[in-house]
Parts: structure tokens; C-alpha cells; sequence
């Protein structure tokens, strides 16, 4: 069989990535992403925080315990596929979610993730008999994740909205 009439879609089809609510990189096309990713590794080389980490298959992913994500582009000028979208767009819905887990809902005064949130999206209120609560307010969340990482009790997520 000749190189040139290989099937990528069906040669990945055990490596096809888990359509995740998780976003795997900013201005991504997601819908093309698994077809058309070689996963030659250039995005992973490129970021300067190294957020991005090969994952299932070899796929590039954002793995924001290492990190935030600063918007450079530079993922998307190294990929030499088109799986971009141009930087004028919007990077991603993606927006930061707190669960249970956190420490100001056990009662435990912590405030790292709002120490953390350049946009100022992670706000405190004060609450009654308890520390003050993170509220995130989500149309100021870029979804960068610069709060998931200093969380000490892993508590943040970077969800698909």
C-alpha cells in the first residue's frame, strides 16, 4: 500500500482523542483536530510556560498543573497543519470551575487562586458563620488556568462552556 493513500482517519482510530468537555489547545478546530494533527510535537517545542504535553496517542494537550496559559500564538505559528484558528478569534470557551473540593468550602481560609487570576475573575464573598467564598465571574475568565495549578487541593478545573 502506497504512503500517499493512507487513511489517517482510520489509522487513528484507537489514538482518536476523547472528545473531552476539557480544552486540548486555544484557537484549535476541534472537529479537525484528530484527523489532522501529525503529532510532530512542534506546539509542545514552541510553548514558552509548557502547559502543552503530549497525551493520548501522541496528541498535544494543555495541562494546566504545569502552568497558565499566556495567549502567545506561538502553538499555532509552529503547527505546520492548518488546525488553527486566527488570533483575532477568541482563543476558546473555555472558563475555570470550582468544585467541592475547595478549601473555602471546608471552611479553611485560602485565596491562592484569586492571588493567581490576572483577569480578577475569582472573586471572594463574604459569607456568614464561614471564610468568604470563591465566586468566579465567568464573562471576565479567559480560561487561562493560572489559578488550577496554585490550588493546594485541585479544585479548579478548565472546562468547555
Amino acid at each position: 500500500m502506497a504512503h500517499s493513500s493512507l487513511n489517517l482517519s482510520r489509522r487513528q482510530l484507537f489514538t482518536r482523542r476523547n472528545t473531552s468537555e476539557h480544552p486540548s489547545l486555544p484557537w484549535v478546530k476541534e472537529s479537525q483536530f484528530s484527523d489532522l494533527c501529525t503529532q510532530c510535537g512542534e506546539c509542545i517545542k514552541q510553548c514558552p510556560t509548557k502547559i502543552i504535553q503530549p497525551s493520548d496517542g501522541g496528541f498535544p494537550r494543555v495541562d494546566f498543573q504545569q502552568g497558565e496559559c499566556t495567549f502567545c500564538y506561538q502553538c499555532a505559528e509552529a503547527c505546520p497543519e492548518p488546525l488553527f484558528h486566527p488570533k483575532t478569534e477568541t482563543a476558546w470557551q473555555a472558563k475555570a470551575h470550582i468544585s467541592d473540593a475547595c478549601l473555602a468550602k471546608q471552611n479553611v481560609d485560602c485565596r491562592s487562586c484569586g492571588d493567581s487570576c490576572e483577569p480578577f475573575a475569582i472573586k471572594f464573598k463574604l459569607a456568614i458563620g464561614a471564610v468568604a467564598q470563591p465566586h468566579i465571574e465567568l464573562p471576565d475568565c479567559t480560561g487561562c488556568g493560572a489559578c488550577v495549578s496554585v490550588c493546594p487541593t485541585s479544585a479548579i478545573t478548565i472546562k468547555h462552556t
